[in-house]
């Protein structure tokens, strides 16, 4: 355990931060399953804007250093290409 008190609250502050970034990656996560389901289902509308959803809470994450930039627009790519994928095969 660290003797100085500034070493201390980082330690704090650390795991309050860890919990924070652990459930915002747990929410998406969470969504990107829920838009799986969407699309397995045939429910292209509600997927649409599950896919909303996740872009802009993956855009957040990564804003604020959850996730690395590239990573979430790599995500928000592979998943708008399944659903356009799914969309034209339904036409």
């Amino acid at each position: 355990m660290a003797n100085i008190k500034s070493a201390e609250k980082r330690i704090r502050t650390t795991k309050k931060r860890t919990a924070l970034n652990k459930s915002r990656k747990s929410e998406i996560k969470t969504y990107i399953k829920k838009f799986d389901l969407a699309i397995e289902n045939g429910n292209l509308d509600e997927a649409k804007e599950l896919l909303k959803i996740i872009d802009k809470k993956l855009k957040k994450a990564s804003h604020k250093n959850v996730l690395h930039k590239n990573a979430a627009s790599r995500r928000v790519s592979v998943l708008t290409k399944r659903l356009n994928k799914k969309i034209n095969e339904a036409v």
